[in-house]
């Protein structure tokens, strides 16, 4: 085996690991231990269920003579896996003291360790099973990188609901963005489009089998709805009108104690938004985002257009996107940015987008196997997709055939929205 793609491999895993360990860095302990809400988990816990993923599914299968760090830790760290045994339940994370951040972070030091030494036996291995752990190793660092994109937003709504609003970072600075052009139509003509992944490079299982699609004609904006944009529909009535609702979602919207959408809070008849470099002014020229699907549609509906389908968003991505760029967790901004005056799309990063599609199956769908069978498959009931990737979203771990998927009412994800005819 060329020495050079070990060194390759083992620097990837080291550099993923790290930053994990960056994110965290400007923590103070107690931020480590919250959980406000149940889809939000302590940034501990996420530190902890990495790592819990590298030494469950491979140090312990593949290094012979390895030594659990603590028999206990699967019991806190295990998420859903029903193949792994019992676990607490995902609501209580927040209510353990223990382990401490400090053990956690040994935790960590002892697995990369150990994981550092099996990454070369695997590679120079011929034994049948040594493909099928790399190809383990690929899914733990990608599964890694998504608990990143989770650790921003789950830190986000720690301090975007404590009163004294704490910054999280001041490291870049956030000058309004530049008034944005006017959303442009790409018009696609109908026929068939390739939708899923082909090719080399690892995909999720979610993203196969690759197929075609029909699609009918139709037009979908270049660039996101900014929150100058959301503000009109605010300001016009939006939340009271039952007739952009949905059913589901006017019962909702009903509920909210705020108008607006997730961090946003109204002083002296001006809008604030909270973002992790503190409180600031709502900048008009900004995508919205931490959006529910509901308000979504129901926006969409108010302006008499659509959300598009799925395969219509990734048809017009793959046409319009010849790399991935965009504004990502690498690129250390923290929040969505508009794009001004300039002449690109909009389609990766910055913010998730909601889709009018359902989360399901593609034809011929190949579920993983074994354990990892339960990690997307379970759950394509009573979901929507999202598209795009969003600021937290490591850029590395990012395509066009990427399928994310929330329930309607979510949005404490960097959540946005994009219009279609």
């Amino acid at each position: 085996m060329n020495p050079a793609i070990l060194t390759s491999l083992r620097t990837r895993y080291a550099q993923i690991r790290q930053q994990s360990v960056q994110i965290c860095a400007p923590l103070a302990t107690e931020d480590y231990v919250v959980q406000p809400i149940a889809d939000v988990s302590p940034p501990k816990w996420h530190l902890g269920h990495t790592t819990w993923f590298f030494e469950n599914f491979l140090l312990i299968p593949y290094l012979p003579g390895y030594q659990v760090f603590n028999p206990a830790y699967p019991y806190f760290f295990n998420s859903y896996y029903e193949s792994q045994g019992p676990r607490i339940h995902r609501s209580n994370r927040g209510n353990m003291t223990r382990p401490s951040v400090e053990d956690i972070y040994s935790f960590r030091a002892y697995v990369d360790q150990h994981l550092l030494e099996l990454i070369p036996i695997l590679e120079q291995s011929e034994a049948p099973n040594a493909a099928e752990a790399l190809f383990t190793l690929e899914v733990g660092l990608q599964h890694e990188q998504q608990h990143q994109e989770l650790l921003v937003t789950d830190i986000k709504y720690i301090l975007g609901n404590n009163p004294l609003f704490p910054v999280y970072t001041s490291a870049q600075d956030l000058a309004p963005t530049a008034p944005p052009r006017a959303a442009e139509w790409i018009e696609m003509a109908a026929g068939l489009y390739p939708i899923g992944h082909a090719g080399e490079g690892f995909c999720w299982d979610n993203e196969l089998s690759a197929h075609q699609v029909y699609l009918q004609e139709y037009a979908i904006q270049d660039r996101l709805i900014t929150n100058g944009e959301y503000l009109e529909f605010m300001q016009a009535g939006g939340y009271e009108n039952y007739d952009h609702w949905l059913a589901e979602g006017w019962d909702w919207a009903k509920q909210l104690e705020s108008k607006s959408p997730l961090y946003w809070y109204q002083q002296e008849g001006q809008w604030f938004n909270y973002t992790l470099q503190g409180l600031r002014p709502v900048d008009p020229h900004e995508p919205v985002t931490h959006v529910s699907y509901f308000e979504a549609d129901a926006f969409a509906r108010w302006k008499g257009l659509r959300l598009p389908t799925e395969q219509e968003w990734e048809a017009a991505c793959t046409i319009t996107e010849s790399a991935i760029k965009g504004n990502f967790l690498e690129q250390k901004n923290w929040h969505p940015r508009g794009i001004g005056y300039s002449n690109d799309t909009q389609f990766l990063g910055d913010a998730w987008e909601w889709t009018a599609s359902a989360y399901l199956p593609y034809p011929n769908y190949p579920r993983f196997k074994g354990a990892l069978g339960e990690y997307n498959g379970k759950f394509m009931v009573n979901q929507m997709v999202l598209r795009g990737g969003s600021v937290a979203t490591p850029q590395s771990h990012i395509r066009s055939t990427y399928r994310n998927f929330f329930q309607t009412d979510k949005r404490w994800q960097f959540t946005g929205i994009r219009l279609a005819r």
